[in-house]
């Protein structure tokens, strides 16, 4: 069966949602503000969970329609043909509403009334209209979206958010996402044949998202999904093919890695963060692709060109940390100038961040995390002449 599916992402981060969906073959039907629109079956559900590093969930786009009174949203939600995805038995509710210059705004209003436009439609469906639905199976949470009167369904595929890899058991302060971290290395040119130091690495976030991709390794191949118990649509063969594709490929990249796996550096001047990106690496499996040590940022050096910094580092949200900004971001300006042809990347909400590492960045991306406006700042470094080839005559 075909779906139209939704891949939710970072505002200001969808051409790498984009870019992803479009490696894994899918058919890319719409890419808006925090969102990626695409086509795909039962193995492209299954894929899109296992492979994408950059969405946090997979949504199946059930019904999108203009309803501008609650009678009119009671009439369309239930004119939806809800038994073609859930059964008799499915728990249903509605898990978010939210709601952005639309007549229809009150998130306990869209849960009471589609939930129970769902359940009428579901009752006469099975022909059981004298009988509660026993919602004691799968469960099949909605979540729904308003925009300028048109509303939007779908049915989350992927339960608990996709950015829990299931490695980050150990956090320290202000840790960005997994999903952010992966986005904002695609944004990059790095690769894993190019050296990367994160000098404020806390948790190990960019470190380990790095080193998964160096090795081929699917963030959620070793996680289950809540559409793993969808029997009704999706054949459990469906899944065992995405996951063994997933032990494949990174049997394959763990090979290719080893010996002279990539350099990837995370340091801090946290003890107790760098014990937790450790403990991190090793939960993601990839702890020998990593080293982690306790370092100050004033130590920050690399005999060798061409590297990467990429980095979340203090943005002051503190009154009492504030003042301690403009001397940290001018050393990070002085230690990169000290770097031969590398190029960095920070991500930071701190907006004197190019005043005091004392150079215009060569390109600066706005983005939110969560609801903080950050920036995300990319000074590029000379790139490294390409290898000629040995021809054999």
């Amino acid at each position: 069966m075909r779906y139209e599916l939704i891949a939710p992402c970072h505002f200001g981060l969808e051409v790498c949602t984009k870019k992803e969906l479009s490696g894994l073959g899918c058919e890319i039907l719409e890419v808006s503000d925090g969102k990626v629109v695409f086509a795909g079956d039962e193995s492209t559900i299954c894929r899109a969970n296992v492979f994408l590093r950059t969405t946090e969930r997979i949504l199946v786009r059930a019904c999108e329609f203009r309803a501008c009174s609650w009678d009119e949203l009671f009439e369309k939600v239930y004119a939806v043909e809800w038994e073609k995805y859930i059964p008799w038995n499915g728990k249903i509710w509605v898990a978010k509403a939210a709601s952005v210059r639309s007549k229809l705004f009150s998130p306990r209003d869209f849960q009471t009334i589609i939930q129970k436009a769902v359940v009428r439609r579901l009752q006469r469906a099975y022909g059981r209209e004298d009988q509660r639905l026993p919602m004691d199976g799968p469960s099949y949470a909605l979540r729904v979206s308003a925009y300028k009167d048109i509303i939007t369904i779908g049915i989350d595929t992927s339960g608990e958010s996709l950015h829990k890899r299931g490695y980050r058991k150990a956090t320290v302060k202000a840790p960005i996402t997994e999903t952010l971290a992966a986005a904002l290395i695609m944004l990059t040119p790095w690769n894993k044949d190019r050296i990367l130091i994160d000098p404020f690495c806390g948790s190990g976030t960019f470190c380990i998202e790095a080193a998964m991709m160096a090795a081929g390794i699917a963030p959620g191949m070793e996680r289950n999904f809540a559409a793993t118990s969808w029997s009704n649509l999706i054949e459990r063969q469906r899944w065992y093919d995405a996951y063994d594709e997933a032990r494949d490929l990174k049997a394959d990249g763990m090979r290719a890695v080893q010996g002279s796996g990539p350099d990837i550096q995370g340091y801090d001047i946290d003890a107790e963060a760098v014990k937790a990106a450790r403990d991190n690496a090793a939960m993601a499996g990839v702890s020998e692709l990593i080293h982690l040590q306790r370092r100050e940022l004033i130590q920050l050096s690399h005999p060798k060109k061409y590297g990467f910094i990429i980095t979340n580092p203090p943005y002051g949200e503190r009154l009492d940390e504030k003042e301690n900004m403009p001397e940290l971001y001018r050393t990070i300006g002085e230690k990169y100038s000290q770097l031969d042809d590398w190029s960095m990347f920070l991500i930071t909400a701190y907006e004197d961040a190019e005043k005091y590492i004392g150079r215009k960045a060569d390109k600066n991306r706005k983005i939110y995390n969560g609801m903080m406006k950050t920036y995300f700042y990319s000074y590029f470094g000379e790139k490294p002449a390409k290898r000629k080839e040995n021809v054999l005559q």
